[in-house]
């Protein structure tokens, strides 16, 4: 974690990812509804001061934020209640930065005004959630960009520890041991998986897994067990890209029914 602190009691972390496509393109694909919906979670934007900004993280888990700048291609932020009703107001910025060679940094910076240490670890969360996302995007711009994007997500509870939840799972698809660029594919009667792994936790936190798509549909997958109080989570996000990318839909029944057979068990 790596919070930075100031003396006027302003906490903030800061995270940033290089990628492909010209400020305009990078810019639709972060600062659009429709954008920011192929790569993280749907969201709707009104593009101007004092519009509203909504992000839909499962059923009823809206988060909305008040738009305080814009200045497109560039850098646009918010404000929000952030890490929940009882903390300060959070505010969110986003700048996009030109290089030569066609590519651009995003970066993402949230801060908040605090006397104490209460919200360091929420804030070190948030920090921690975003390289997986920033992957996703990575891989959008880079060989999706512009194209139709579709978006589903399942989520149950598994029993057991992190680590415990997600072997069992990943046992129970053929994918016990997974490594950075790896073919994978998951055992026939279980849901379609299959591509190759752009990223996998390390051996001693294994629970985090990114796979470039081929099946069900061209596009990406994030998996992963996290915890919410005292249960874990089995966590999955699937992107599809292209002209397909609706067909990548058809999938989510078969997750579902497969976490309702498994997850639990």
């Amino acid at each position: 974690m790596s919070v930075k602190k100031e003396p006027n009691g302003r906490r903030s972390i800061s995270v940033e990812v290089e990628v492909r496509g010209t400020p305009e393109e990078v810019w639709d694909a972060i600062a659009t509804g429709p954008g920011i919906s192929k790569w993280f979670v749907p969201a709707s934007v009104e593009p101007r001061v004092g519009g509203q900004m909504v992000l839909n993280f499962g059923p009823g888990m809206d988060s909305a934020s008040e738009v305080t700048a814009w200045d497109a291609p560039h850098r646009f932020s918010a404000i929000s209640d952030g890490l929940g009703p009882d903390a300060p107001k959070m505010a969110t910025e986003w700048t996009v930065e030109a290089h030569s060679g066609g590519t651009c940094t995003v970066r993402v910076v949230h801060s908040l005004f605090a006397d104490s240490d209460q919200w360091d670890d929420q804030l070190g969360e948030v920090e921690n959630g975003w390289p997986s996302f920033f992957a996703v995007l990575r891989m959008y711009l880079a060989h999706y960009r512009g194209q139709p994007g579709a978006h589903f997500q399942v989520m149950a509870p598994v029993p057991g520890t992190l680590i415990e939840g997600w072997q069992a799972l990943m046992g129970k698809l053929g994918l016990p041991s997974l490594t950075a660029g790896a073919k994978i594919r998951s055992l026939a009667g279980t849901p379609p998986l299959s591509g190759v792994v752009e990223q996998a936790g390390p051996e001693s936190h294994p629970n985090n897994l990114i796979v470039r798509l081929d099946e069900p549909s061209p596009g990406a997958a994030v998996l992963s067990t996290c915890g919410m109080g005292e249960h874990t989570f089995f966590v999955a996000s699937f992107y599809f890209f292209g002209s397909t990318a609706a067909q990548g839909l058809e999938a989510e029944k078969q997750w579902q029914d497969f976490l309702a057979r498994s997850a639990g068990a």
